[in-house]
């Protein structure tokens, strides 16, 4: 076995380097958003273990709508990117050009078992530039057929080493071979084809057989003229333990998909439900369709499901002629190389089973797949095509008449080939052009159109995306999935009717209930979301809340493990005043996934509902335990906490707050919080710091610019609030309390009395019974000297608050005035008027005192609304008290007030769908 020169693996290095150094500047697209954005399995907060329970996707291989894909160590390296550099896309895709100069390095080194060094060269230059491989190496999630494919091809190597002098077999070899055997197919399934080829190679090149040499041996055996050779029995051997291993992997393997296939579509694979012959004809003539895409990769497409390839349903089909050229010629192929002894016939017959076996799997042939064809498969399967066409050119060029035009043809086809995946390169850049450069080579793939339209949706621009949705409709009428992205494209332009329409046209390409056959095996789980948007579409009309809830329950009958018909339904039975049925409906599901951190989030919120602080507390913790970034759960957790009272939990909830905003640092709310806490916690400074960084996140931040300002008039500096409640009334010209505060701030501290009477005022021409306003304006009247004014006004303030004693005494101090200055104009006035000025001065200082008990701000819960959940809650004020009571009573009377006053509304769930 040759060596890898190190400068034949620097050629790979700069040729790999030079074909796909662009693909760093490519996105996550496609099934990228699943497997990388989607997955949790790749967050450091989840457990290993997962890795090795769930599916490739990060869906529990338990679970029906799984696809089965069992890849554990490829999900491990996402895993590793993710630790290093999260979701910059730039370290996974470097990754994943390693990983293919890793194979094509590899590769060379199995090329030498077969091939002279020159040929070796070509075939592993031709396999690095070739097209066909951009889904594998530019395509993130392609990282699984070139991590298999390393340990794919350095099991074969291992195995080429089992043979030792005299026909021994060296056992080490073997059982390193089992062993990245089981590593291969951990990265992805096919690696266990690699058994396979090693039965071939050992029969047939390492015991050198021919199938004529085994035929006659066979028959003389069974004949009794002969006994089976020592060396025969030794590879009966061999290929038995080879084949042993392989059906203990299978074993396993099944034991982990616990013997259930994944549930696909006609959408996904139509020629799979397709009676016989059109569902032979069709997988037939797919074969010559890699094939060509292998030969010839002008054209490359992500996604070749659906109608991308009409069904061959007769076999006058003309495309019939192609099945049968390239059955004919692998047959020509198969009896050359098995029939005849040689190098030659050994190179092809290896450079066939490389392309064979490997591509079993996804041939449709044994079992259906969920794709029609698919690119990324034939890296494997490409290997051998490159061998085959190193070999062919190695014949050409030694014919002295062919010598030069072979060179020619090589380096063009080099040259063309690294040209056409530096250039495919871009077309994976983003979802937009991945999808709209697939759309040029096919357009009769519904599949694509939606795509088109949920790029484009993403980025917001739902008019052209529906357009590609309502397109994918007239491709595949009965296509569910494309009605119902037209309806939530409808939904999204807030075009409700029409929304609701396409969803029933979805609703009634379902599939019908058969007693006695299994809905979910004739339907993909995705579309019975169809039964949740419509749902959640008529739920916002509370005259439909019962239809919505009928919807719900019909695709939990269709599926009683729908998980996310249990969620949609419990927050409609929390709108509908129902918690205790919200209530069963979440513990329903989380009998189903016990590690969702949602559900846990949501069951806290019924509980909230039930008046259950404690309970509700236990299951934010729980979902913080599931998810600690749960960004909601930290939010909500650190409100209920600061909302019990209890000063021991103020930390904890700071923590939380804190976490909060490193999580959501564009937030305000987190920061409006965060000073809410420090106001408790005495910590004015701290708490000012924090309303002020709310308030540049959010100028208009009704609850933090009102609590600030209250900051300001309860720590002795009134006149720096008069600003913030300027801001305030700029944005929200009727906020009563701010309103009330600067009322009280122009006239007890400025002295403005008329700026005062203005704010009071207002607060009346809002709500005319307000009676602190009212009370106020009273007493703008008594310093302005009408008794009369203030005395009709305080009668008329009594009528509305009938048992607050305030305001009866200060009616009875006006009375008392009106009387004594009616007494002192019946007797004879001083000339000065010193004792009536005085007398004046007396009673109005009294009225002044008493009314500073209560003209400052009125502390009353004033909310400011999130987009996720009920976001932070105005600071209850303390009502300034007259400087002649007592510390104690100061306390005392703090103490009620801000017990009476301080109430944090109860969190409102929210209804975002998972």
């Amino acid at each position: 076995m040759a060596d890898v020169s190190l400068k034949e693996a620097a050629l790979i290095v700069g040729v790999v380097a030079a074909c796909y150094w662009n693909s760093l500047f490519c996105g996550f697209v496609f099934d990228d958003v699943s497997a990388i954005l989607d997955n949790k399995d790749l967050h450091p907060s989840t457990p290993l273990r997962n890795l090795f329970q769930n599916d490739f996707w990060g869906t529990p291989m338990s679970e029906e709508r799984s696809h089965k894909s069992y890849r554990p160590l490829t999900v491990l390296t996402f895993r590793l990117n993710y630790l290093f550099s999260e979701l910059n896309a730039v370290s996974y895709h470097f990754l994943n050009l390693v990983f293919h100069v890793v194979v094509c390095i590899v590769f060379l080194k199995v090329c030498k078992l077969f091939l002279d060094n020159r040929s070796s060269v070509v075939a592993s230059l031709l396999f690095a530039v070739h097209p066909i491989h951009t889904e594998a190496v530019t395509g993130v999630v392609g990282r699984a057929e070139l991590l298999s494919s390393i340990f794919f091809l350095a099991a074969f190597l291992s195995y080429t080493k089992s043979k030792g002098p005299d026909n021994t077999i060296v056992w080490t070899p073997i059982a390193v071979t089992v062993f990245l055997v089981a590593v291969a197919t951990l990265c992805k399934e096919q690696g266990i084809t690699v058994v396979g080829i090693c039965c071939v190679y050992e029969v047939f090149i390492a015991q050198g057989y021919t199938l004529p040499a085994l035929l006659d041996t066979a028959v003389q055996i069974l004949r009794g003229k002969g006994s089976i050779p020592f060396s025969m029995l030794q590879t009966l051997l061999k290929l038995i333990v080879l084949m042993f291993s392989t059906l203990l992997l299978v074993v396993v393997r099944v034991q982990v998909i616990q013997s259930q296939l994944p549930v696909f579509t006609r959408f996904d694979n139509p020629a799979a439900v397709s009676p016989s012959p059109a569902r032979q004809l069709t997988f037939n003539y797919l074969l010559p369709v890699n094939a060509w895409l292998l030969l010839n990769p002008s054209e490359l497409c992500c996604d070749w499901t659906m109608g991308t390839i009409p069904l061959v349903e007769s076999l006058l089909d003309v495309r019939n002629i192609a099945t049968l050229t390239f059955f004919c010629f692998l047959g020509s192929l198969m009896v050359f190389s098995l029939r005849y002894p040689g190098d030659s016939s050994k190179t092809v017959l290896m450079a066939l089973c490389l392309i064979v076996l490997p591509f079993i799997p996804a041939s449709n042939l044994f079992f259906p797949v969920g794709f029609v064809v698919a690119e990324r498969v034939l890296y494997v399967p490409s290997m051998g095509f490159c061998i085959l066409v190193a070999h062919g050119w190695k014949k050409l060029s030694n014919k002295s008449v062919l010598r030069k035009i072979s060179w020619v043809c090589l380096a063009a086809v080099l040259f063309t080939h690294a040209l056409k995946t530096l250039h495919r390169n871009w077309d994976w850049e983003s979802e937009y052009t991945l999808f709209m450069s697939a759309l040029k080579v096919n357009k009769n793939n519904a599949k694509l159109w939606n795509n088109v339209g949920h790029a484009l949706e993403n980025e917001k621009n739902f008019e052209r995306a529906l357009q590609f949705f309502i397109q994918a409709t007239q491709v595949q009428p009965d296509d569910i999935g494309a009605h119902m992205n037209v309806g939530r494209t409808y939904k999204n332009l807030n075009k409700t009717k029409e929304a609701e329409e396409s969803y029933m046209i979805a609703k009634s390409l379902m599939p019908q209930i058969i007693p006695g056959k299994k809905y979910a095996a004739r339907v993909a789980p995705n579309h019975l979301n169809v039964y949740i948007n419509l749902a959640n579409l008529i739920r916002a009309n509370e005259s439909r809340l019962e239809e919505a809830d009928q919807l719900y329950r019909q695709a939990i009958s269709m599926r009683p493990d729908f998980k996310q018909a249990y969620i949609s339904r419990g927050e409609l039975l929390l709108k509908m005043n129902k918690p205790l049925k919200a209530k069963e409906a979440y513990l329903r599901a989380l009998e189903l996934d016990r590690t969702n951190a949602d559900l846990w989030y949501n069951l806290a919120i019924v509980y909230i509902e039930l008046k259950d602080p404690t309970e509700a507390l236990k299951n934010f913790n729980r979902a913080l335990e599931l998810n600690p970034t749960h960004k909601l759960a930290l939010f909500n957790s650190a409100l209920l906490m600061q909302e019990s009272g209890d000063a021991r939990l103020r930390p904890e909830a700071k923590q939380r707050l804190l976490h909060y905003v490193k999580e959501e640092p564009q937030d305000s709310n987190g920061y409006f919080n965060l000073g809410m806490l420090a106001m408790d916690d005495k910590k004015d400074m701290e708490a000012e710091a924090w309303m002020k960084k709310a308030i540049r996140l959010q100028p208009n931040f009704r609850s933090a610019l009102f609590n600030l300002a209250l900051l300001y008039s309860q720590t002795g500096k009134e006149l720096m609030a008069l600003p913030v409640l300027e801001d305030l009334l700029r944005y929200y010209p009727d906020h009563t309390k701010g309103l009330i505060l600067k009322g009280d701030i122009l006239m007890n501290q400025k002295k403005d009395i008329v700026g005062a009477k203005k704010c009071f005022e207002k607060i009346l021409e809002l709500d005319p019974k307000n009676v602190q306003g009212k009370h106020n304006l009273c007493v703008v009247y008594f310093e302005e000297k009408d008794l009369i004014k203030a005395e009709k006004c305080l009668v008329e303030t009594l009528a509305l608050a009938p048992h607050e004693e305030y305001i009866q005494r200060h009616l009875n101090i006006v009375r008392s005035k009106i009387a004594s200055l009616g007494a002192m104009e019946q007797s004879s006035l001083p000339p000065d008027g010193t004792a009536a000025t005085e007398a004046k001065k007396n009673s109005f200082q009294n009225l002044k005192e008493a009314k500073s008990e209560k003209t400052t701000t009125q502390s009353t819960v004033d909310n400011k609304e999130h987009s996720k959940n009920k976001k932070p809650i105005e600071k209850s004020t303390v009502d300034k008290e007259t400087p002649k009571k007592s510390t104690k009573e100061i306390k005392d009377i703090e103490k009620k007030r801000v017990a009476a006053l301080k109430r944090l509304e109860e969190i409102e769930r929210i209804l975002n769908g998972f």
